[in-house]
């Protein structure tokens, strides 16, 4: 079993240090949710892609005409990636 979604922390402190873009981080947590093993539940994907993109919406506004921060939505996937972990393994 490959655990394909620990590496995601390093994609938030890359993005946070403005060495990933929002594309980028998008595309590399979509693609280890997609092939993490076991597979993830349907609502852990759904409740992901709604926080992808909602920060890829983000990226087109400045801060103060969003609704909501980049860093409110990192702080999503932080706590989306701290669940999804703690799921049992099969």
């Amino acid at each position: 079993m490959t655990d394909r979604l620990s590496p995601l922390t390093a994609t938030l402190d890359a993005f946070a240090q403005g060495r990933l873009s929002i594309a980028d981080l998008a595309n590399q947590w979509r693609d280890a949710a997609r092939h993490h093993q076991p597979a993830l539940p349907q609502r852990y994907q759904d409740v992901l892609e709604r926080v992808l993109s909602q920060l890829e919406s983000a990226a087109l506004f400045t801060e103060e005409s969003c609704s909501f921060s980049q860093a409110d939505m990192v702080g999503a996937l932080r706590e989306w990636l701290g669940k999804a972990l703690a799921l049992p393994k099969a």
